[in-house]
């Protein structure tokens, strides 16, 4: 089991990653691509990701437009993982 951040860890992360922003306790992004068939293909690639990490975010897609909202539901908030996949969308 992974530790939730501190504030501190959070604020350093979230240093790292300034596309993600945390709303209700999640991080979170939204990403506006070309279309949908670009939408569907980053999703197709972050669950690869999500899958290989054994950590799956809450996510929606319509038309061309993907929300993804990541935290650790076995933790009930942000930890390492959740940057881990977060560092994971923003490389696909």
């Amino acid at each position: 089991m992974a530790d939730l951040l501190s504030p501190d860890e959070l604020a350093r992360g979230l240093a790292e990653l300034p596309d993600w922003v945390v709303v209700d306790g999640k991080l979170h992004r939204e990403i506006v691509l070309e279309d949908f068939a670009s939408a569907f293909a980053l999703m197709a690639e972050v669950a690869i990701w999500a899958e290989k990490l054994n950590h799956h975010p809450n996510w929606s897609n319509a038309w061309n437009r993907v929300v993804i909202d990541i935290s650790s539901h076995s933790e009930g908030g942000i930890t390492d993982q959740c940057f881990v996949l977060a560092a994971a969308v923003n490389q696909a």
